[in-house]
């Protein structure tokens, strides 16, 4: 594969809603404030990684870190390209620690239900700590949604799930526990963390890997957004 032109940098709002709604298995752009970084490919967007406080306020407390100490690296949604996800991740990793100097821990979760082992993580030397709880997930208007999004989802609208239930556009999904992988950022917290690290679980069939060919894809899209923030 040839190598192209990589360019990353902040993204705006409008391109991490594009690339998540075309280029990620979820459809959806995450809620609340995220941190979102671009990359580009010969002039051409081709997609985000985006970091934010996920669905659990509680993040980082199992680590005995605060709010402004750990982030969820919550979206990897990239279109076809050339450029290792690994190496896009980096420099992501590198303008987040750079941006926010409290942060000490980025965690990330790898979906079984969507084939996903982690194996980008594996390649790039994060920590793995095991599995979550399972948690339901949701299917909502056609989309999954977590129990954050639909609980944000009927306050906006104050229509009750049951409602929602009933009108067949609300339907619970039991889900598989997904992997839980950590990157520290300091040699303090990477100290602590290692003692945690369980053996990497092995390949299954993955929707995620270094290069996209099994990720979702946006083809040639000429509507992608080219604006940086």
């Amino acid at each position: 594969m040839a190598k192209a032109d990589l360019r990353i940098d902040w993204a705006t709002h409008a391109a991490a809603k594009y690339a998540c709604e075309n280029w990620h298995y979820s459809g959806c752009l995450p809620i609340g404030k995220l941190v979102k970084v671009g990359a580009w490919e010969n002039g051409k967007f081709i997609g985000v990684v985006l970091f934010g406080r996920g669905t659990s306020p509680q993040l980082g407390s199992k680590y005995s870190l605060g709010q402004d100490q750990c982030v969820e690296l919550v979206r990897v949604a990239l279109r076809d390209h050339a450029s290792p996800v690994s190496r896009i991740m980096a420099i992501a990793l590198r303008m987040l620690k750079k941006s926010n100097p409290n942060l000490r821990l980025v965690i990330s979760f790898a979906s079984q239900d969507e084939g996903h082992h982690g194996g980008i993580y594996q390649a790039t030397n994060w920590v793995y700590n095991g599995t979550t709880s399972p948690q339901d997930e949701f299917m909502f208007k056609g989309k999954r949604a977590t129990d954050r999004q639909v609980s944000q989802f009927v306050k906006e609208t104050r229509i009750g799930r049951k409602q929602w239930e009933l009108r067949g556009v609300l339907k619970r999904l039991p889900t598989r526990p997904k992997h839980r992988y950590l990157m520290p950022l300091d040699p303090d917290m990477r100290a602590r963390i290692l003692p945690l690290a369980k053996p990497y679980p092995k390949r299954a069939k993955q929707a995620m890997a270094d290069f996209p060919s099994a990720q979702r894809q946006g083809g040639t899209d000429p509507h992608a957004p080219k604006v940086l923030a």
